[in-house]
């Protein structure tokens, strides 16, 4: 098996890390799921169809002025994981890297490893990224699009909130879990 250094893999973290982390980890998908006043422009080492925008805000619950995580933007990422493929890393991010991105990366490990038990992503998950804290209204929305029948929402609860922190660090997990 390669190593770390070669092997594809899914990355996550926060905004302030994407260029050094294209850079470094062989990045050649990237996922923003940030709000709309912050997205950011596709670097110009990836092409407009590597980079999925997702604008939304780090909400569980509806909040005046701030746009709700939705069943269009889960469909958006599962799509966008099912075209991958997978001969370049991949690497998720958000503002501070401890939300949604994480629940970014939870949700694609999911998609690709759909006869592993959720429990056992997320405890990956969490040893990872100690801070990692899955935005539960993304988690909550790709359960039901990926007929979980509440497992991933069960397994990021069981997980709990990670380490507080303001940033969080950039982070990998293997694409397959057996």
């Amino acid at each position: 098996m390669a190593n770390e250094a070669t092997e594809t893999r899914i990355f996550g973290g926060p905004l302030g890390q994407v260029l050094p982390a294209i850079e470094t980890h062989n990045i050649g998908r990237l996922v923003s799921i940030i709000n709309k006043d912050t997205m950011i422009e596709t670097p110009p080492m990836l092409a407009d169809d590597q980079h999925l925008k997702l604008a939304m805000n780090d909400i569980s619950e509806p909040r005046d002025g701030l746009v709700l995580p939705s069943e269009h933007h889960v469909q958006r990422l599962i799509d966008f994981v099912d075209a991958w493929d997978k001969e370049h890393s991949m690497l998720v991010h958000c503002w501070a890297g401890v939300s949604r991105s994480t629940a970014g990366v939870f949700i694609s490990l999911c998609r690709l490893n759909e006869d592993v038990p959720e429990t056992l992503i997320a405890e990956a998950l969490r040893e990872a990224s100690p801070t990692a804290t899955p935005n539960a209204k993304l988690v909550g929305l790709a359960d039901d699009l990926m007929g979980r029948d509440g497992r991933m929402s069960d397994a990021v609860q069981m997980i709990g909130q990670g380490e507080m922190a303001f940033e969080g660090v950039v982070f990998s997990l293997p694409l397959r879990f057996s």
